[in-house]
């Protein structure tokens, strides 16, 4: 789902999500004091106004922010909590070698201005220097593999452990694209956006390397260099839909020949370094990539690799040094994404406690902020609409017997996580020194993650009880290699679920999120797995073919859309969640529905429960969004914009159409032979 990053001023309103209007326009004497929804608009020509168009007026300015969502006001929520968590535990004067001095500790470094403004590019001086002794091309890759543990991202070629698509119990080393900072498109488009953003982060890049103590000549030799080098690695990095494809992306390869197929590199050496020796195969998941960044190492002068390199350092660890490089990162963002101001430092520190420590903090979260009674409603809300999903698939006209068997067997055997880990993550190997700079604490969590990454996958078996979220997200998930739903602690408030809210809310809310991940494993991508993950053609030939004719109908749909003028949406990139958006609000009405067999709802204020439910779905999507952000998300983002997956989605569902009357002449209207219909 990623429905990632999240004011409780505004939490009132979100709770109070079923005192609405009246679907026709005329407000209801109780829906006259609801500021929310705008009566000015018909629910047929554009939902997402009718049903938030006045909350989202009046939301607060956040220039910080170039998106503001409901994820960003629970977002913000999370934040003040957390820091309560830090500091609350920095307070308690813990032990030495606790989790608490930890991240304690790390916070309280961050927040240091004044120490990080002392030290200045100091952090980082040592590991520019070892860069520039570097005397050959050798050597120069012993140390790629060296950084890469070390919190130096976007370095050439990422590397790692996943699941074997075709053994998903397994396992396997990985060698994958990566060496951009920006999304490919950038470097190789003309276009009036692309130039801009390039010469902003060119700018970037040269002012960043004066920070680190090179003069202007240098810094614009090293800028040309590093440049060029992205610009090669652009041509031939996969586009982000053919990532998409899990197939398209699995090209399992002998260790022993990788040497003939990638030359000049010694490859063994290069996963000895990084902990992994003694095995035979690996994916090398985009090989034109790959062989295109071995020309790039193999061609390229050694000064231009290592002004690569010293680039990388620096800009990795920009965010960690003083205010003068955070100056220059905030700057190149506000050309990226248009944010007028940046976040305060407290917000950030906590962001990356969060993301260093996040199974540590998301323990003291759940004891304080996640009640154990939330659990079993969750959970009935997931067999619901499991169930809805089943009956659903049994009722399909387009798909076969033999299909549906399958398909069937693959929903009843997902496993459902819900709120927290059972068994928590131990950050004993881990020491923050506080005698030591922000960056070198910094670089020990990078080593402890990749370690820690290492002892527990390489030559071991998929641990299908690990957590990819922590409970603390306000997001959800599946995953195909291990067939599994999670829904973390954070996600179950309101807007999305609230326990003194009646069915309606809650399946449109949280249920349309169950729903959507359900759905996901039946999407484009997810459907070629099956229920142990493994990558498998488990489809007759014909409901192959029916169902792509029919998800070629949502691409071609979502492909003609523009959120920005004459930017259309890529209906190849977005595919896989407007699948999972469409199946999502189907099942998790239909699950409604049944709920309502036994359990009956009352029209509340001139609103039927069935229209409670696309209310509370479209509110979930509300917020707004720069132009710039916008332009960056219809590149790089595999869901289409919130305002779409409301006004996008419902056109293609009948129960909408006959719970607020659309008709011929709606704007947002279409015809029964023109809308997509798979799940």
């Amino acid at each position: 789902m990623n429905c990632k990053s999240i004011l409780y001023s505004i939490l009132a309103a979100a709770t109070g999500i079923v005192v609405l209007a009246g679907c026709n326009g005329a407000k209801t004497d109780t829906a006259a004091k609801n500021d929310r929804m705008d009566l000015t608009v018909k629910p047929g020509d554009d939902f997402y106004q009718y049903a938030s168009g006045n909350w989202i007026k009046n939301l607060p300015e956040k220039p910080e922010y170039s998106r503001y969502s409901q994820f960003d006001i629970l977002g913000e929520i999370n934040d003040t909590r957390i820091r309560e968590i830090i500091t609350n535990a920095s307070k308690s004067n813990p032990a030495n070698g606790s989790i608490e001095q930890k991240f304690g500790d790390f916070y309280s470094l961050y927040m240091d201005s004044t120490r990080l403004n002392d030290e200045g590019a100091q952090p980082i001086q040592q590991m520019l220097r070892d860069i520039e002794k570097i005397k050959d091309k050798k050597t120069y890759m012993e140390h790629c593999a060296k950084l890469q543990q070390e919190g130096v991202s976007r370095l050439f070629v990422s590397t790692g452990l996943l699941a074997d698509i075709t053994n998903a119990s397994e396992n396997i080393v990985i060698l994958y694209q990566s060496g951009l900072t920006l999304n490919r498109d950038y470097y190789l488009e003309n276009t009036e956006k692309s130039t801009k953003i390039r010469n902003a982060y060119a700018e970037y890049i040269q002012n960043i390397f004066r920070l680190a103590g090179y003069n202007d000549t240098e810094a614009q030799r090293r800028t040309k260099a590093v440049m060029d080098i992205e610009t090669q690695i652009a041509r031939e990095n996969y586009p982000s839909e053919k990532l998409r494809d899990p197939m398209a992306n699995y090209h399992k390869t002998a260790l022993s020949d990788m040497k003939k197929m990638y030359p000049g590199i010694d490859w063994t050496k290069f996963y000895e370094l990084q902990g992994m020796s003694g095995f035979e195969y690996l994916n090398v998941s985009q090989p034109e990539a790959i062989a295109n960044v071995t020309k790039i190492i193999n061609t390229s002068s050694l000064d231009d690799l290592k002004s690569y390199m010293l680039f990388k350092v620096i800009n990795s660890a920009a965010p960690f040094l003083s205010d003068d490089f955070v100056a220059e990162c905030f700057k190149f963002s506000q050309a990226l994404s248009g944010v007028k101001v940046d976040k305060p430092r407290w917000q950030k520190a906590v962001a990356e406690v969060n993301n260093d420590f996040g199974m540590a903090v998301g323990k003291l979260y759940v004891e304080k902020y996640f009640s154990p009674d939330i659990k079993a409603p969750v959970k009935e809300m997931v067999l619901a609409i499991q169930s809805a999903l089943r009956e659903r698939i049994k009722n399909l006209k387009w798909m076969s017997q033999e299909t549906k068997a399958k398909a069937i067997d693959k929903l009843d055997n997902f496993y459902i996580k819900i709120g927290h880990p059972d068994k928590w993550q131990d950050y004993s190997p881990l020491s923050i020194d506080k005698s030591k700079s922000l960056w070198d604490n910094y670089q020990a969590v990078c080593k402890y993650k990749f370690k820690r990454s290492i002892d527990r996958k390489f030559n071991k078996p998929v641990d299908p009880d690990e957590w990819h979220m922590t409970p603390q997200e306000i997001n959800a998930y599946y995953n195909t290699s291990t067939n599994e739903i999670t829904i973390p602690a954070a996600i179950l408030q309101p807007p999305f679920f609230d326990l003194n809210a009646d069915a309606a809310t809650n399946f449109g809310g949280i249920g349309c999120v169950i729903g959507h991940e359900m759905t996901h494993g039946f999407d484009d991508q997810g459907r070629k797995y099956d229920k142990t993950g493994n990558y498998t053609y488990w489809w007759t030939e014909a409901d192959n073919a029916e169902f792509e004719k029919r998800a070629k109908v949502m691409e071609d749909f979502y492909g003609n859309l523009e959120p920005l003028p004459g930017e259309k949406l890529n209906g190849k990139l977005t595919l896989g969640e407007n699948i999972a958006d469409h199946g999502g609000l189907r099942v998790s009405f239909d699950a409604l529905k049944n709920s309502m067999k036994k359990h009956p709802l009352d029209t509340k204020d001139g609103l039927t429960p069935e229209q409670r439910f696309f209310i509370s779905y479209s509110f979930t999507w509300s917020g707004w969004i720069t132009d710039e952000e916008m332009h960056k998300r219809i590149k790089t983002d595999y869901h289409s914009p919130m305002k779409l997956r409301v006004n996008g989605q419902l056109p293609h569902n009948q129960a909408w159409y006959d719970a607020f009357g659309i008709k011929p002449g709606d704007k947002m209207y279409l015809p029964e032979n023109e809308r997509a219909d798979i799940w």
